[in-house]
């Protein structure tokens, strides 16, 4: 399965998820291929949007293997990350806490993050090749005690779907494709445009709520 592009794609997965329409839900985008696809979906459903912002925290000798993840919040750390000093996990998190404020408030301003306990929270990207980002965001997410965690995305790798059903926090996941010759995630897509900052910030200060 092809998409058109991120919007078509948004509209599919609404349609999946029309049961939450109006529930006690946020929908949680993951920046920056999420949040377009979000706004659609949170404009159809009357729900509320809000960004997800992690990073993953690099091996100190190999900075692409991720050790653990960390949000505003919260962090996760993977049995890797016993080998490591506590001082680098320590001020690594801290530096990417700074840089994940920054962020926010570069798409925020000063508007404070929504409050996630007992909520529904449907997690929202534009596609899923490996699961590692997600299911560390997964975990630290379980951390605010939500009432259900949903994720919803277009197209994901079998071996990243079979990772997301495996995670304990998940409820439910809906995947519209997971085609076996997959190589990335923008092979899905006709247009797969890069989603910029500025575009970000313009979907996140509309109202998604009629």
């Amino acid at each position: 399965m092809v998409f058109k592009d991120r919007m078509e794609a948004a509209h599919l997965l609404a349609e999946k998820l029309e049961n939450y329409k109006k529930k006690n839900a946020i929908i949680l985008a993951i920046p920056r291929g999420g949040v377009p696809m979000g706004y659609i979906i949170a404009k159809q459903l009357d729900l509320p949007l809000e960004v997800v912002l992690s990073k993953k925290i690099g091996h100190p000798l190999h900075k692409e293997f991720a050790i653990g993840a960390v949000t505003l919040k919260s962090q996760v750390l993977s049995a890797a990350a016993k080998e490591v000093s506590t001082t680098y996990i320590e001020e690594e998190t801290k530096r990417i806490r700074t840089l994940l404020t920054k962020r926010y408030q570069d798409y925020y301003g000063n508007k404070k993050p929504k409050e996630l306990k007992n909520k529904i929270l449907i997690i929202v990207d534009d596609g899923i090749a490996t699961g590692n980002t997600i299911i560390s965001t997964i975990e630290m997410l379980h951390e605010e005690q939500p009432e259900k965690i949903v994720v919803a995305i277009p197209v994901s790798s079998q071996s990243a779907l079979q990772k997301l059903k495996n995670t304990p926090f998940v409820d439910e996941v809906i995947c519209l494709s997971t085609p076996e010759n997959f190589r990335a995630v923008g092979q899905f897509y006709k247009n797969f445009d890069q989603v910029d900052d500025y575009e970000v910030k313009t979907f996140l200060n509309k109202d998604t709520i009629n």
